[in-house]
């Protein structure tokens, strides 16, 4: 625990009048130099590029960001050996100024080459001071053009559209007024999505604050209303979309400069939620030679530079349709990293500016798999039995006890990086009893 302990003499100005205090800490300091900082250290992506760029020999530090009285008991990420120094920074969730100014101030005082976000929201936040934290580090991120086409998703699938790509049959809803006609064309099942999955936005119930949304599928008129109410509270759009039923495969690549560096593709068996969520139990796969290259010509097009995941979900039939683009590291990012494809280290190699290595190659049918995720869907298979995409309790029972059979990876868990999947246990463990003594409570 060492790593969590030395960030925790850094820990940001949570409580009022902790912001002095903490530019007293950072000025005592000496300067410290790291190759890179990756922030959003609860996330399982970030605990792979730490140990990515760790073994490379590269000097790694981690960041998260707390809310005013909430505590970090559990962190896989920063209890990694290879995780120098972890920093718990202020939410930015309802204001992002505390964020940005313990950001400004921690890489005034500490060197990092290198800044790595892996989540919507924090994107956003440097998106919008991009110029002043470049000032003092390069960004893991793709040019504002490239990224304003991919995080907008109606424009994504429209460009997309330009280039005879596929896409789900949708119409763009802003209000709950327009979900009779949206029903009208599109039909039942449906999903419901928004048009970006990061808002800043302000509704009565609780301000003004940053939001992550994602999709959901709705079966009945009164789902659709809902879902959209749900959507467009914080005043986005959402796209109302055909259902399609086929499997789900994503591509990832590393560009840059016109070429094509890395090239990788899985599909994903099973995802928390089920629809459209994260993949918990995952397989590399060679290439499809129709959605590689779809994916390729659009991020050619789109010119969008460093790492990004083109997700596609094939119909009953098997073609294949665009579904999102993600300019960011994924979820989903350690399948393709134990396939032997580094894209941490190729990402840090693009945005410092060095020579990018080639990969030509990859391992197929590795299995990998997100345990306490894929515990979660065959739990819900109970809850949302006979709705569309989500398969018969007992068969999903008997599938997932016959993945322990598969050889396969599991996240958080490494033989030379032991401590992150203990530290993951006794995080699920403490949720479980939290939960459990909530429930105790409302009972009595």
């Amino acid at each position: 625990m060492r790593a969590f302990e030395d960030g925790a003499m850094l820990v940001s100005p949570i409580q009022e009048g902790m912001q002095q205090h903490a530019r007293n800490e950072f000025s005592m300091r000496h300067e410290v130099v790291y190759d890179a900082l990756v922030l959003d250290a609860r996330l399982r992506q970030s605990l792979v590029t730490v140990r990515a760029l760790g073994r490379r020999g590269k000097r790694v530090a981690a960041l998260e960001i707390v809310d005013k009285g909430e505590r970090l008991h559990y962190l896989p990420t920063f209890s990694s050996r290879w995780c120098g120094r972890a920093y718990i920074a202020p939410t930015y969730e309802h204001d992002e100024e505390p964020f940005r100014t313990y950001l400004h101030q921690l890489l005034e005082h500490t060197q990092v080459r290198v800044l790595i976000p892996s989540s919507d929201g924090t994107l956003a936040v440097l998106r919008e001071r991009r110029r002043e934290f470049e000032r003092r580090s390069c960004i893991a991120l793709a040019n504002e053009a490239s990224l304003e086409a991919v995080i907008n998703k109606d424009t994504t699938l429209a460009i997309a559209q330009q280039l005879g790509m596929a896409v789900p049959h949708g119409v763009v809803v802003t209000s709950v007024g327009e979900v009779s006609e949206a029903l009208q064309e599109i039909g039942l099942p449906a999903v419901v999505k928004p048009v970006e999955s990061w808002l800043w936005g302000n509704n009565q119930r609780q301000g003004a604050q940053g939001v992550r949304l994602i999709c959901a599928l709705v079966t009945t008129p009164q789902e659709a209303y809902r879902a959209v109410e749900e959507l467009t509270v914080y005043g986005g759009k959402v796209l109302f979309q055909q259902f399609l039923s086929g499997r789900r495969e994503a591509v990832s690549l590393l560009y840059a400069d016109g070429e094509m560096y890395a090239r990788f593709a899985q599909w994903a068996k099973r995802t928390q939620p089920p629809l459209g969520g994260t993949s918990v139990f995952r397989q590399s796969i060679t290439l499809p030679s129709d959605i590689s290259a779809q994916a390729e010509r659009l991020v050619r097009e789109i010119d969008l530079e460093g790492y990004s995941e083109i997700e596609f979900r094939r119909d009953s039939a098997g073609k294949p349709y665009l579904m999102e683009v993600n300019p960011r590291l994924s979820a989903s990012l350690e399948v393709a990293v134990r396939a032997g494809i580094d894209f941490p280290y190729l990402l840090y190699q693009w945005a410092s500016g060095e020579k990018i290595d080639r990969v030509k190659g990859y391992r197929v049918g590795q299995w990998m798999r997100y345990l306490e995720g894929d515990l979660l869907t065959t739990m819900q298979t109970f809850t949302q039995r006979g709705r569309p995409g989500v398969m018969p309790p007992l068969q999903a029972v008997t599938e997932f006890l016959a993945a322990f059979l598969h050889p396969c990876g599991y996240d958080y868990f490494d033989w030379s990086d032991p401590l992150p999947a203990w530290i993951a246990t006794l995080d699920i463990t403490h949720r479980i009893v939290q939960k459990m003594g909530n429930s105790f409570n409302k009972k009595k």
